[in-house]
């Protein structure tokens, strides 16, 4: 049992339709602050089980479950005397074909026949009268969401319980904290679901018989005798207790602890473990078919975060889960191959990588960067992006690059890996490259990205001319055809200006060249943090450009 498609219209972050297909297995929702990947796991928590943020969603109604530009145009509409109709929305939750013949129906937005469930908050037509005498007085400052319905529907048109929907899903959110009493609501309430009923009713016995010890203890009797005497004026006993007026007191009043610590004092990163681990195999996941992720990493160490991503991988790989993460580490470690691309409420995706595997095992690197800029400049090591960044600084009055938007990104050697993840995704990126004194070896490595192949968005920037010379390091020929050397070629070679740079004091621009090679990122720092005025290799400006 799965879910194939989602489709929502005007729920918090979503104005108008979005729609999004979805893996069988693995599916790793990313994407910048604010685009809705946590909107998605409400959604689809909401159609299949009728919670939101813990309780009951017919409890919880309120404006804003309705995409903020809706209720806007909506009430500005009722002031100005054009009157839209009231907004509704909408969850279209197509299965898999495998859920129950029940469910198929063609009463969906695409008016296909197939198995599936649409969740609808909607105008309630029995408060019509009402609703026009309202909205008649027009200075509407607020959402009537007093007339709103919740409702769950087959594509069959049959109206259908929470308690009868076939798939069920279990949010795991460890990052949510609420705090009541001392105890965490939701440690607590995953506590309570890990419990049968058998041993509920002991926990209960249990906490009345604390009651009556606590009653029973002289001190206490002691107390509460001396309270009532000064309480002349009340007319009964007034006396201290432990409380058991309602069904499920004990919930209130105790606290969960590890290593005797209570809960909400032990760090957060055991928090969160503890939540996500007693979560994954309380009842309600072990019984779900989907299993939705907020943010696994909230909070955890790389060692704790590959623990919880292997144990998720290894008991739960039958069912349907779905992530959302702002961490590469994650993304590569469950797959890049099942990343969903969440931008402007529209998804992009990757249909086959090879370098899948790749990332998987040498995890460290940082895909999301590359992925969630708006454009990203990859280099090879630390020296080549101090010196990028320069650059782009001298020609942006003074802004760094992340600034706007543009991520500079040492990649190692790993070049053509980081370009096929781009291609796949359609993103904007330079590449910038030492010719190493091998143009043609160059050309051939990068041939699917210059020339006749050259993609719309991506660049790969070097020095075309080979340029040589009589300097040897030990045996060695000196390569002219690196950073360092092309950057005292584009300035002339002028010694004066880089002995300033540097704080240096060398006569030949080969004894300048020599310690330049030697220490490369002290030379990349000193150009950093230069005042005087550095022209930079044309290969490394055609980077930069800010297309």
């Amino acid at each position: 049992m799965a879910i194939k498609k989602v489709k929502i219209r005007n729920f918090k972050r979503f104005k108008g339709l979005f729609e999004l297909e979805l893996n069988t297995g693995l599916n790793i929702l990313v994407g910048n602050n604010e685009t809705g990947k946590s909107t998605i796991l409400e959604a689809i928590h909401i159609a299949l089980t009728g919670f939101y943020g813990g309780r009951n969603i017919r409890n919880e109604l309120s404006q804003y479950l309705f995409n903020r530009d809706v209720v806007e145009l909506y009430i500005n509409s009722l002031n100005n005397g054009t009157a839209l109709p009231p907004p509704s929305i909408s969850i279209e939750v197509f299965f898999d074909g495998s859920i129950n013949p029940e469910y198929e129906g063609n009463d969906n937005s695409e008016r296909l026949s197939c198995e599936g469930l649409r969740f609808q908050i909607a105008f309630d037509e029995k408060y019509t009268d009402e609703y026009n005498a309202l909205v008649s007085k027009k200075n509407m400052m607020s959402f009537p969401i007093e007339y709103y319905e919740v409702t769950w529907t087959t594509f069959a048109r049959q109206a259908v319980t929470i308690r009868g929907i076939p798939v069920k899903s279990a949010m795991i959110d460890s990052s949510n904290y609420r705090y009541q009493n001392g105890s965490d609501v939701y440690i607590s309430r995953i506590v309570k679901d890990l419990l049968s009923p058998e041993e509920v009713t002991a926990v209960s016995q249990a906490h009345r018989r604390m009651k009556d010890t606590f009653i029973g203890d002289d001190s206490i009797k002691a107390i509460n005798e001396r309270i009532s005497k000064e309480s002349s004026i009340v007319d009964g006993t007034v006396s201290l207790t432990v409380d058991l007026g309602t069904k499920n007191a004990w919930e209130n009043s105790l606290v969960t602890q590890l290593n005797e610590v209570p809960f909400g004092y032990i760090g957060k990163g055991a928090q969160c473990v503890m939540k996500t681990e007693l979560a994954l195999t309380h009842r309600s996941a072990q019984n779900a078919q989907i299993v939705l992720l907020e943010e696994p990493e909230s909070h955890l160490s790389f060692s704790k975060l590959n623990q919880l991503i292997k144990a998720i991988a290894e008991k739960y790989g039958d069912k349907q889960i779905i992530i959302s993460t702002h961490s590469s580490f994650v993304a590569n470690k469950f797959g890049l191959e099942n990343l969903l691309l969440l931008e402007n409420q529209k998804i992009a995706r990757i249909t086959e990588l090879l370098s899948a595997e790749f990332f998987k095992k040498v995890s460290g690197y940082d895909t999301l960067r590359l992925i969630l800029c708006k454009k990203a400049i990859l280099v090879e090591g630390d020296s080549d992006e101090l010196v990028v960044q320069k650059a782009y600084q001298s020609q942006n009055n003074g802004r760094l690059p992340i600034e706007d938007q543009i991520d500079v990104i040492s990649v190692g050697t790993s070049f053509l890996r980081f370009l096929e993840l781009a291609d796949a995704l359609k993103l904007s990126v330079a590449v910038v490259t030492d010719n190493d004194g091998d143009v043609a070896g160059l050309e051939k490595k990068y041939a699917d990205y210059i020339k006749e192949n050259k993609k719309d968005k991506i660049t790969i920037c070097y020095d075309q001319v080979e340029d040589t010379g009589t300097l040897k390091i030990g045996e060695k020929p000196y390569n002219y055809n690196t950073l360092e050397p092309k950057i005292l070629k584009a300035n002339g070679n002028n010694i004066t200006l880089f002995n300033s740079i540097l704080g240096t004091d060398y006569s030949t621009i080969e004894d300048l060249q020599k310690y330049m090679k030697h220490h490369k990122t002290e030379t990349a720092l000193a150009i950093f943090n230069t005042n005087e005025e550095v022209v930079f290799p044309a290969y490394i400006m055609e980077a930069i450009r800010n297309e």
